[in-house]
């Protein structure tokens, strides 16, 4: 038996926002975003959009294409660093609502950028280990919500997203996901966090607190040019695959100098990465599901592709998926 991804749609919020937009209001260029992080645009949701929204209507998209009820979910998985409630309850529960879902389990996974990646071996493992067939694995984020706006070296980074898969157990060996590579460096957790400091009414109340990210970039960078290349060396090493095996290797979207400096440790040629920050900036867990649902619709995925995930973010959390398509 496989565990494959069945299905693969995303939803991406239609405002658009360029970054001479940005430019308006922070001090900052197009030309030095674009030659810093390779990003033109990012799109955010509008006010009112919560995260269960985007992650809803990617669902959506997604069961329709794999033609499955939402009656015959096993799980209901949400990757997240912008949940709908801090703390519970868990947005994949507010999906499972929202979906009409009802009796499924759902739940949250917190892993940063790698959240889809995490989540993705979570619900290999479930439906294995029940002998389930079918489960949701989501990916979204609201990052424009905790974005400093007085902060220009990390507000023109982040936008807005949802991607969204159906993942099937079927029977055909040496497809799906075949491998997996899953860690962290908690050491660096507060290299990339968001700030929540409580503040005290005059009535001596606690007062809503609006969290903001907080990123030490030059520390992030480092952490992600090594776990880049460690995930290849790691997924070389333990399987049997080359590098000119793969038809593709889909890396978070954070920033397009991380990817270029791991392809030129390995020679790799840019091309062989699929990139789209350039359109929708960095959307954490979001971003590889994205990426691989736009690939799907311009028909760069094949059946028996070999595809490699990279993922690495906040917690400080990395990881990598060999997938057969």
């Amino acid at each position: 038996m496989s565990v494959v991804i069945r299905s693969i749609a995303s939803y991406i919020p239609e405002l658009r926002v360029t970054n001479d937009d940005l430019a308006k209001k922070i001090d900052t260029t197009d030309e030095w975003i674009h030659s810093h992080t390779g990003i033109s645009t990012r799109h955010l949701a509008p006010d009112g959009m919560q995260t269960s929204d985007l992650a809803t209507e990617a669902a959506k998209k997604a069961l329709a294409k794999a033609n499955i009820q939402v009656n015959d979910l096993d799980f209901i998985l949400v990757a997240t660093a912008t949940p709908d409630y801090f703390g519970f309850p868990a947005t994949a529960c507010i999906v499972q609502d929202k979906l009409g879902a009802s009796g499924c389990a759902a739940f949250d996974i917190t892993a940063g950028c790698t959240g889809f990646i995490y989540a993705l071996d979570v619900a290999s493992s479930m439906l294995e280990r029940h002998h389930g067939k079918h489960g949701l694995v989501i990916g979204a984020e609201t990052l424009s919500r905790l974005v400093d706006w007085e902060d220009r070296s990390t507000a023109v980074l982040f936008g807005d997203a949802a991607g969204a898969a159906v993942v099937s157990q079927i029977d055909e060996p040496g497809r799906g996901v075949l491998s997996t590579v899953l860690g962290a460096e908690g050491s660096g957790a507060l290299d990339l966090y968001m700030v929540q400091t409580p503040r005290t009414s005059a009535y001596s109340r606690m007062e809503p607190v609006v969290p903001k990210i907080s990123m030490n970039g030059h520390h992030v960078y480092d952490f992600a040019v090594k776990a880049m290349t460690t995930l290849i060396e790691r997924m070389l090493h333990e399987t049997v695959y080359k590098l000119e095996d793969f038809a593709w290797l889909v890396p978070h979207q954070a920033n397009a100098r991380i990817v270029q400096a791991a392809g030129k440790r390995f020679g790799i040629p840019e091309e062989k990465f699929y990139m789209n920050i350039a359109e929708y900036a960095n959307t954490s867990s979001a971003s590889i599901p994205v990426a691989l649902a736009e690939m799907e619709e311009k028909g760069l995925l094949k059946t028996n592709d070999l595809i490699m995930l990279l993922g690495f973010g906040s917690g400080l959390t990395y990881g990598s998926a060999v997938i057969r398509w």
